[in-house]
């Protein structure tokens, strides 16, 4: 995958609108970019559409590089009005560029602090965090004679090779914050040693954060590098997974919600950023996360582990998203060889 800030797929252009019918007259439509999985989407704008019927939003979806892509592409002519969860470190990127709105929504003091934008006004709040994860096949593992990892480095281990699949961090939100972890776990001498090592097991990369979990609880790949609530919900599905919280701690990332720069519909975009962060919103988000915007409203979530918490590091998103560029250059460099063709 090329880096996402040197172009963007072309099938991205396609837009997948997922908005609810609105026989309403005078509906005020928002086009709102995402990479909340697709499943997601009809949930989310229907229940927002319980409290603002007069507001429909068309969805543009796709993964968090493609998205993040396409809306630098669109820097000069922005054809979204919000961004409604994306990365936080894509919004942190973009807020450098000047793209995001400024805006302080109704309810701010209620979110943890490390949900939202240092700014004042804030350029963006959070959603809910995602987690980075290991996904194992008992099934798969077991015909292979594989052991159960614990940790990270267990991955390099020469009896995995050709058995763990991850996402290229070029396309992948997840991808990314996997290697931008490690090269904080580890230091940058020591991420860059250990990639070298897990590249060797590698049998592929994805384009997808979500897609090694997915292969995984199909019996496509024994190991999927992925994240938990993509692992929670294949094996409530019933797959034979077990969903693995390596030893050294695990990158994480928030879905983050903005208002872009220029937009027409600003009253519109500031009523969708308001009820993102209410209290109805977060407990729509703990459905499928553990950790939301206002943690005091979860509850745990079905087949989480337990100590994710505990092992979320201290991700330094500010260096994440000034380092980005190079970071993923480098990757594409040592690694690319391995990924999927692109759809």
């Amino acid at each position: 995958m090329k880096n996402i800030l040197f172009g963007v797929r072309s099938t991205v252009a396609a837009a997948l609108v997922f908005g609810l019918s609105h026989a309403a007259f005078g509906a005020t439509d928002l086009t709102v970019y995402t990479a909340v999985e697709a499943e997601d989407l009809k949930k989310y704008a229907a229940r927002f559409n319980e409290d603002h019927p007069d507001i429909k939003i068309n969805w543009v979806r796709d993964s968090t590089g493609i998205v993040t892509a396409k809306l630098l592409a669109e820097k000069e002519n922005p054809r979204a009005d919000v961004i409604w969860g994306l990365a936080a470190t894509s919004l942190l990127l973009m807020k450098g560029e000047g793209m995001l709105h400024a805006y302080a929504p109704s309810g701010l003091d209620g979110l943890d602090s490390k949900f939202r934008d240092k700014s004042d006004p804030p350029t963006w709040t959070g959603m809910d965090a995602w987690v980075a994860a290991i996904c194992v096949n008992t099934v798969e593992s077991e015909k292979h004679n594989l052991p159960t990892p614990s940790s990270w480095k267990d991955l390099t281990k020469p009896v995995y090779k050709g058995h763990v699949a991850m996402p290229n961090p070029n396309s992948s939100g997840t991808g990314f914050l996997d290697v931008s972890s490690w090269l904080q776990i580890f230091g940058e001498d020591g991420g860059w040693a250990f990639m070298d090592a897990l590249h060797e097991n590698i049998g592929h990369y994805t384009h997808s954060g979500s897609k090694p979990c997915k292969q995984a609880a199909r019996g496509e790949v024994a190991i999927g590098v992925s994240f938990a609530f993509r692992g929670a919900k294949s094996k409530a599905s019933g797959a034979p997974l077990e969903v693995i919280i390596p030893s050294e701690g695990i990158g994480w990332d928030m879905e983050a919600t903005a208002i872009v720069n220029g937009t027409k519909k600003l009253d519109a975009a500031k009523t969708l950023v308001d009820w993102s962060i209410t209290e109805k919103a977060n407990k729509m988000y703990n459905e499928g996360y553990a950790v939301i915007g206002i943690q005091r409203l979860a509850k745990p979530v079905e087949h989480f582990p337990d100590n994710i918490p505990q092992a979320m590091i201290d991700n330094d998103f500010e260096w994440a998203a000034s380092n980005r560029k190079r970071l993923l250059a480098e990757w594409q460099k040592r690694y690319d060889s391995k990924s999927e063709p692109k759809s």
